[in-house]
């Protein structure tokens, strides 16, 4: 299954969206990699850089948060732990594994994607929504 931006997964916010578009690429390269002769190497590389850039865009997250005082700020954090966790797991399975098994990449697609799809849809729009409201002062 792989992941495709939808019309449902924009927030409004151009940073966070561009950064989302990212990181579906890189989820569907891992799933990708893993089809393609289950290659181990390139399969731990492409969850490495995942892995690398999820933090580079929850660290950009969480700071748009803070500026704007969001009060879910420390619920969206644990959901980010959650799926830093998940991707220490996924590496310790490939580590453990000849390559990319098939219980792999379903767990990629359970707990990467389908995750993805669901912090976005949930977390992330609340806090555009949030961010919108506090421009143009609605109420709150």
């Amino acid at each position: 299954m792989y992941a495709e931006f939808s019309e449902n997964l924009i927030t409004g916010n151009e940073m966070i969206d561009s950064q989302h578009k990212e990181l579906i690429e890189k989820m569907n390269q891992l799933l990708e990699s893993c089809e393609n002769g289950n290659d181990k190497l390139t399969a731990v590389k492409t969850l490495d850089y995942l892995e690398d850039y999820t933090d580079y865009h929850f660290k950009a997250e969480e700071q748009l948060q803070r500026d704007i005082d969001y009060p879910g700020y420390e619920k969206h954090i644990a959901q980010h732990e959650i799926f830093k966790n998940t991707i220490k797991d996924l590496e310790e399975m490939l580590q453990e594994e000849e390559g990319p098994s098939n219980a792999f990449v379903e767990k990629v697609e359970e707990n990467i994607v389908k995750w993805f799809y669901t912090h976005i849809e949930g977390f992330d729009r609340s806090v555009a929504e949030y961010k919108f409201m506090r421009e143009n002062n609605e109420r709150l």
